[in-house]
């Protein structure tokens, strides 16, 4: 009876010691941050940054021990833009035991698909690309979305108000035929009514278009002095091939919202056309031109390290991504490790009330607490392509 005893003991503490070994390896196994970005399509390279720049924050976080003990993983899933192919890779992720949070890629129309999946888990989501306007005034409270990029309602004040400031009083839109369209439409009707610009011409471009000469005659004879551009990197370059090719159109001043960014428009434009262009492009962020130029040369010397070692200060495709990036995962990691916990209620409520960040891009005071936008048109700059294809920096007060 003893010895039937003790085995059934021994049995019993065998059980509690490998059941405590498992909830113990289990705890140890590391947070998974999703990313769910355009990995191989018109946004590549916009993609690729911010794969990037997570990637440098994830091996700088685990390199100081993790976060709560545990070490992180990036899981990256491709949508190609594609909005349904986005829903199906955030369902993926969802089910991930480990999921601490999801980084997304560039296209607003994705996001916006996503956003009722988002809430109804909830997951904590970042934003380090995509400017539609609804994507953080998405109508859900609690929020989940938290944004380090552009807005499209304070980009339409810094491109119109640099129009402005040339004198000119006509302006005709591009705009991709999309919600990220739709929202600058309504941005850029409020935001020139404010500044008396008369938009003379608002003109579609459809994904994969390959033709815009009609649309382009359309605002050649509207008399525009200017044009907007909202566009990804192909129909970018299909709209502006078209204005250069007609000669009312030719040498007006272009200010592009930065979807041209994220993709191959210098190669698919080519550089004969891009440097006779009057054209500058809407950016928060440059290497040569950073507010934290110590952590910036630290980070571009870690960059060539792991991805580039031929990367200059300007070649890199897509920083903006790659710096929202970095610093979103640098807030996420500081909001975990202030609530001491991966549930997303406590994270949220962490990044929302997280009073100070010393980030690439700037010192975020506050970043969340009024708004899950963190940056603002007094963050955002303009740039424009040199003869090498890159884009560099003008002068600040061109952006303000």
């Amino acid at each position: 009876m003893q010895k039937s005893l003790f085995r059934m003991s021994l049995f019993a503490f065998s059980f509690c010691l490998g059941a405590a070994f498992l909830v113990h390896a289990e705890q140890q196994e590391p947070f998974i941050i999703g990313l769910d970005a355009d990995m191989s399509a018109v946004a590549a390279e916009g993609g690729t940054a911010i794969f990037r720049g997570a990637s440098l924050a994830i091996e700088e976080i685990n390199q100081a021990g993790g976060l709560l003990g545990r070490q992180i993983s990036l899981v990256v899933k491709d949508h190609r833009g594609n909005p349904a192919r986005g829903l199906r890779n955030l369902a993926q992720l969802s089910e991930e035991p480990n999921l601490l949070a999801v980084i997304g890629g560039v296209h607003t129309p994705v996001v916006l698909q996503e956003l009722d999946l988002i809430h109804q888990k909830p997951l904590i989501f970042l934003v380090p690309w995509a400017a539609g306007t609804a994507i953080i005034d998405n109508g859900f409270e609690p929020n989940y979305v938290f944004r380090v990029s552009v807005r499209d309602s304070e980009a339409a004040s810094v491109i119109l108000s640099n129009i402005k400031r040339r004198g000119v009083k006509r302006v005709a839109l591009i705009l991709e035929r999309t919600g990220w369209g739709r929202s600058n439409e309504k941005s850029m009707e409020q935001v020139a009514a404010k500044l008396g610009i008369d938009i003379v011409a608002t003109e579609w471009i459809n994904w994969r278009q390959q033709a815009f000469d009609e649309a382009v005659t359309r605002i050649a004879d509207s008399d525009a002095e200017a044009v907007v551009m909202v566009a990804n990197a192909p129909e970018g370059a299909v709209a502006a091939t078209s204005l250069f090719n007609n000669r009312k159109t030719q040498q007006l001043p272009i200010v592009s919202h930065w979807g041209i960014a994220g993709g191959k428009f210098a190669e698919l434009l080519g550089l004969d056309i891009l440097t006779q262009l009057d054209l500058s492009v809407l950016q928060t962020f440059h290497f040569q031109q950073a507010n934290n130029p110590q952590l910036a040369e630290s980070l571009l010397a870690r960059y060539r390290s792991s991805f580039d070692a031929e990367a200059s200060p300007k070649s890199i495709k897509g920083q903006v991504g790659l710096a929202h990036a970095y610093d979103l995962i640098h807030m996420l990691a500081q909001a975990v490790e202030t609530a001491q916990s991966s549930e997303p209620k406590a994270v949220r409520d962490a990044l929302q009330s997280l009073q100070e960040h010393q980030g690439l891009i700037k010192t975020y005071v506050q970043p969340f607490v009024e708004n899950q936008d963190a940056l603002w048109a007094s963050d955002y700059i303009l740039t424009t392509y040199d003869v090498q294809g890159d884009l560099i920096p003008r002068p600040r007060n061109e952006a303000e």
